[in-house]
């Protein structure tokens, strides 16, 4: 499945790669007004390219200058394009810098702000293409850079950006500059900065990599408890998929739209994320199971955003029953289901071209779905070959991009199945299995005959599914397997005893809905 299957999809130029952005900003603590210069270094794979396109709003933000080397170049700035004409035609496998000079007070991307306690805030809030409202980059997750952010603002602010902290100068007027650099290369939506009055804590290291909580300072106490959680969640996802991809995690209090959002080494959780009391557990293991799935192995295309948020929400689930035991876990996949079942996304599947609203990919079927699709293939192929398949996908797919096929083929290179048919029904195929089942007891025979009847529209489903036969009187419950594939099945099964109930699913493995 190639990247052109969805021809609405805005995919990058493949004749333009960006290897590094160098975003210089200057900020001001009594305006909206941001000055930014921006170095971008390109790489042209073919010879005969004539113009660097990139994306940056032109309502909000205006280019001054464009130049290479230096010489000032020629440039077109209208409908979120700047589009500028090189010097002359490129050769393969050219590298330039370009130099951007611009200014203006963005309409998104940069949240500026106050925070709850009414004091000025800067926040980048990226996702999921809302990076070009502010800074000049080819705004999608398929064309990954590495990026400098030098950011000089008042030195009543404290200053975070992905990567590792490179310089901090007091300047003169009262003002600061802080420089952070990312070590690897990251997609645009979450490559940002983050400035404001902040208590930050440095928590302690996991295999080697700091992490801190950076807090509002009225909060201190309070959030330097919630965020210390980070360290625990980082040491299981290590252990479980491979090493942690950044040179740190902060884990920041913002001004985020989202309930949380996984920047790359910096997370930014909303104000309400603090409590002090731990309830945004599940929310902090979420936004760090990110930091692989997402930001290091990211989608080649939006439509795939399952391999982000789907793995993301059932890697919370497999925190939670490694830290706490398996009743958490069946607990969350359980109210997963339940919002499965009532969404209306449901009637779309989980790969689904026909979105032209990045954010209406923010439904059931990428979160929840997605979480019950890995829950299901790790019944399907084992425990082992399931850690195996999300480690060799994370190992081949860091610091990269990759289709949902390309996770399929990993999972049946690793577990020796054939997998098409459990893919195709739950990624590409609306829906769910609806189940009707009807059983008598034949105490002469001393068995059941259970009847279940797929009543869903559509495609059939083919899955297995397991009963829980309850003694009447006394006896040890049985719980048998059975391979569901035609519209309606009947099934004969020995019970030493007559039962009461027949429970579908007791061990909770499957996505169904009982009629």
């Amino acid at each position: 499945m190639g990247l052109q299957l969805f021809a609405q999809e805005r995919l990058p130029d493949p004749q333009i790669d960006i290897l590094h952005y160098n975003f210089q900003l200057e900020m001001s603590a009594s305006t909206d007004l941001v000055k930014g210069q921006t170095e971008v270094t390109v790489r042209f794979p073919q010879a005969g390219t004539e113009q660097l396109v990139l994306d940056l709003d032109d309502r909000g933000m205006t280019v001054g200058e464009v130049r290479m080397n230096k010489e000032s170049l020629t440039f077109s700035h209208k409908q979120e394009r700047l589009q500028i004409q090189l010097p002359t035609p490129s050769k393969s496998e050219d590298t330039v810098r370009v130099w951007i000079q611009y200014e203006g007070t963005p309409e998104d991307g940069l949240i500026i702000s106050k925070n709850k306690y009414g004091d000025r805030t800067f926040f980048g809030d990226n996702w999921p293409n809302r990076a070009h409202y502010w800074l000049p980059t080819v705004d999608h997750p398929a064309d990954k850079a590495f990026c400098d952010f030098i950011v000089i603002a008042p030195d009543a602010y404290q200053v975070v950006a992905n990567g590792e902290l490179v310089e901090e100068s007091d300047l003169s007027a009262g003002m600061r500059l802080t420089h952070w650099r990312s070590t690897v290369a990251l997609p645009t939506k979450v490559m940002v900065m983050g400035a404001a009055r902040f208590a930050v804590q440095y928590v302690g290291k996991v295999d080697g990599i700091p992490i801190s909580s950076w807090v509002y300072p009225q909060d201190r106490d309070k959030g330097f408890f919630d965020y210390a959680l980070a360290m625990q969640v980082v040491a299981m996802m290590a252990e479980y998929i491979g090493p942690y991809p950044y040179a740190k995690l902060a884990n920041v209090q913002s001004k985020t739209r989202y309930g949380g959002m996984e920047n790359a080494s910096n997370i930014f959780y909303s104000e309400s994320s603090v409590t002090g009391d731990r309830r945004s557990e599940t929310l902090i293991a979420h936004e760090i199971a990110h930091q692989w799935f997402g930001n290091s192995a990211s989608e080649a295309s939006w439509f795939h955003i399952w391999l982000s948020e789907g793995f993301a929400t059932y890697f919370t689930s497999l925190y939670m029953e490694a830290t706490y035991g398996r009743e958490p876990l069946l607990t969350l996949m359980q109210a997963n289901r339940t919002q499965i079942l009532s969404s209306s996304a449901s009637r779309k599947p989980v790969v689904d071209p026909s979105v032209t609203d990045l954010n209406a990919l923010l439904n059931t079927n990428s979160y929840q779905k997605g979480a019950w699709i890995l829950h299901m293939l790790r019944r399907k192929i084992g425990d082992e070959d399931f850690q195996q398949s999300v480690r060799t996908y994370y190992e081949t797919y860091q610091f990269s991009n990759a289709l949902s096929k390309d996770f399929q083929e990993v999972v049946e290179e690793v577990s020796g199945q054939q997998l098409d048919a459990f893919f195709q029904q739950w990624l590409y195929q609306p829906g769910f299995p609806v189940l009707e089942t009807d059983w008598t007891y034949d105490a002469k025979k001393k068995s059941i005959q259970l009847s279940i009847k797929q009543t869903q529209k559509g495609k059939l489903y083919q899955f297995p599914l397991d009963i829980r036969l309850d003694p009447k009187v006394k006896g040890t419950s049985i719980i048998q397997k059975l391979e569901i594939s035609e519209k309606e099945e009947s099934f004969s099964i020995k019970v030493p005893w007559e039962p009461y109930q027949v429970v579908l699913d007791p061990d909770t493995w499957l996505l169904f809905k009982e009629e």
